[in-house]
Order: C-alpha cells, then structure tokens, then sequence
C-alpha cells in the first residue's frame, strides 16, 4: 500500500512541476502557429458552410420540393 501511494504522489508532483514549468514559460514560440492554424480553420469552415448554403439552396431544396410535390399530387 505504501509502494501505492509513493507512486500516485510522485505522479503527482511530476504532474504539477511539469504544469508549473510551462506556465512560467516566457517564451513566445507557438503562439503565431497557433493564430494561423485557428484562422485557417476558420476561413475553411467559413467557405465549407458557405459552399453547403448555396448547394442546398440551389440543387437539394427545389429538387426535393419537386418530388414531394409530385409524390403528393398523384391523381391515380
């Protein structure tokens, strides 16, 4: 039981000094990457939704109001 809890409590602390360490990291490598990477998403996501818009509107909408209109018209 003592060889337990000698290993959560150096995981433990291995875990805080390590969180510790890289928040009093000055350092300003990473943060550009980062803005870059979060508005190239964005730009993508912007043109993904952008492109399905304009494909519903356009083809899937009046295409399938056709085929309910034509499904629920059916004189027989």
């Amino acid at each position: 039981m003592k060889n337990f809890i000698a290993k959560i409590q150096s995981k433990a602390n291995s875990i805080f000094f390590s969180a510790k360490e890289r928040l009093t990291n000055k350092k300003a490598e990473g943060y550009v990457d980062t803005a870059v990477k979060i508005i190239i998403s964005v730009v993508i996501g912007t043109l993904l939704l952008g492109g399905l818009y304009t494909l519903f509107n356009t083809t899937v909408i009046p295409n399938l109001s056709s085929k309910i209109t034509s499904i629920f018209s059916y004189n027989g």
